[in-house]
């Protein structure tokens, strides 16, 4: 390295972006995703051993990926190289490929190869890397945001273990803000800043799990804010707000105004008005609110509230909160929107809620009466000779495929649990069971 490269790396680190700047260098320094990097699980282990093997990191953006895989760079004896997907192609490959060849061959040192978003790559230039994989000529890092049973060759993944990063959590977020603005070397503390305890609560919501947008937003609140006549640049609820291009909405999701708006939202849908079902999942959103909290009201209002009225309500709640898990903000809002309106527009029935209570409560009030022998389990020896099984009639075999039995014990044949609505599908199966009930007479 000459002067100029020297005094240009040195001017990058100086100039780069504060997220850049605050990129941990150990293990230590790493904020989250404990779930992999414990002191007790196995990527810490590797790490601290220096015993990588090919690995593929897997997340949303602003989890730490790439910070994991500095990480490893600053920890590892191994040569480590990086490129990006983006703007590299086989030609890269190739270099580091000869690189690393020469370097195991020559010194009996190991080069890691940390691909970053290496999703972007074709089959092609994926396929290339393989043989090098395999026979250890190099070792492969790879990060991308996709699924990467899916968008990454299966003979790589195979190869690799795959290690999933979660979205940070807010009290992540926040010891980050803190760290920037009080860190004098690498971050924000020569500046004399402070941030009050709503502003910190504030980005450290909006930020949506994704540290570099909230890092973002306290390097831009600080650089463009004047001191205030002490010296100290004051972040407010105010500045955090214009920051992150997001208005700060009267929400706190520990109080009032959090199961307010949840119930309205709830007793929207319920009351099959698909406008103010949206506008409160809009206010929720827009505060910030947990999409899997949001997707887990969902679910409950399609069962408690829809229930067998359209029993495809609950699939199209549940695949959405399967959905907004995978996919994260802001694309989540199509997704819960689609399952909110369904919800809402609806047929509505609440039979299974009056069933479940009606049982339950006799089951509490009630000894646990005999199950008729012939519905009990038949399937080991010996069974006939208890009486086990002997009568049942096979529902199969009978006309409808329903067989007039008694299903309940002696004590509670008469008790009704659950009555059918008109509404919806409701109304077709209580059609059907008077049909086969009447047939079967």
């Amino acid at each position: 390295m000459d002067m100029f490269e020297y005094m240009r790396e040195k001017n990058n680190k100086k100039e780069s972006p504060l997220a850049s700047r605050l990129r941990p260098t150990t293990l230590e320094e790493v904020v989250g995703q404990e779930h992999i990097i414990g002191k007790d699980k196995l990527l810490y282990r590797a790490i601290k051993a220096d015993k990588i093997s090919s690995i593929i990191f897997y997340g949303p953006p602003g989890t730490g990926k790439t910070t994991l895989a500095k990480v490893i760079a600053c920890t590892t004896k191994a040569e480590f190289k990086q490129i990006n997907a983006t703007s590299s192609g086989k030609k890269d490959m190739q270099e580091v490929v000869e690189n690393a060849k020469d370097n195991l061959g020559m010194y009996g040192k190991k080069t890691i190869l940390f691909i970053d978003e290496i999703h972007r790559f074709n089959k092609a230039q994926q396929d290339y890397l393989l043989p090098f994989v395999e026979d250890g000529t190099v070792i492969l890092i790879g990060a991308t945001t996709e699924n990467p049973y899916f968008e990454v060759n299966s003979a790589l993944v195979s190869r690799s273990i795959i290690f999933e990063l979660h979205t940070l959590s807010k009290e992540d977020i926040a010891t980050l803000i803190v760290r920037a603005i009080e860190d004098k070397e690498k971050g924000l503390g020569a500046y004399n800043a402070c941030i009050d305890d709503d502003a910190l609560e504030f980005l450290s919501d909006a930020a949506n799990g994704d540290a570099r947008n909230a890092l973002n937003a306290i390097e831009l609140g600080v650089l463009t804010t004047e001191p205030d006549k002490d010296g100290r640049i004051h972040i407010t609820l105010d500045v955090a707000s214009e920051c992150i291009q997001r208005r700060a909405l009267k929400y706190d999701k520990d109080g009032d105004n959090h199961y307010d708006t949840i119930s309205a939202f709830i007793k929207s849908m319920r009351g099959s008005d698909p406008d103010a079902a949206i506008y409160y999942l809009a206010r929720m959103l827009s505060a910030g609110e947990d999409v899997k909290f949001i997707a887990r009201r969902i679910m409950i209002c399609a069962s408690e509230d829809v229930g067998n009225a359209d029993p495809n309500a609950i699939v199209v709640a549940t695949s959405a909160a399967q959905a907004v898990e995978r996919i994260g903000m802001p694309e989540s809002q199509i997704i819960l929107a689609q399952a909110a309106s369904y919800v809402a527009l609806a047929p509505k029935s609440n039979s299974s809620v009056i069933a479940i209570g009606k049982a339950m409560d006799y089951v509490a009030s009630n000894p646990a009466y005999h199950i008729p022998p012939y519905l009990q389990d038949a399937h080991y020896s010996n069974a006939k000779d208890l009486g086990r099984g002997i009568g049942y009639m096979y529902a199969h075999d009978y006309k409808n495929h329903y067989a007039p039995q008694q299903y309940l014990p002696d004590e509670v044949v008469g008790e009704t649990f659950y009555e059918l609505s008109d509404m919806g599908y409701e109304q077709k199966l209580k059609e059907h069971m008077d049909r086969i009930k009447r047939e079967a007479e």
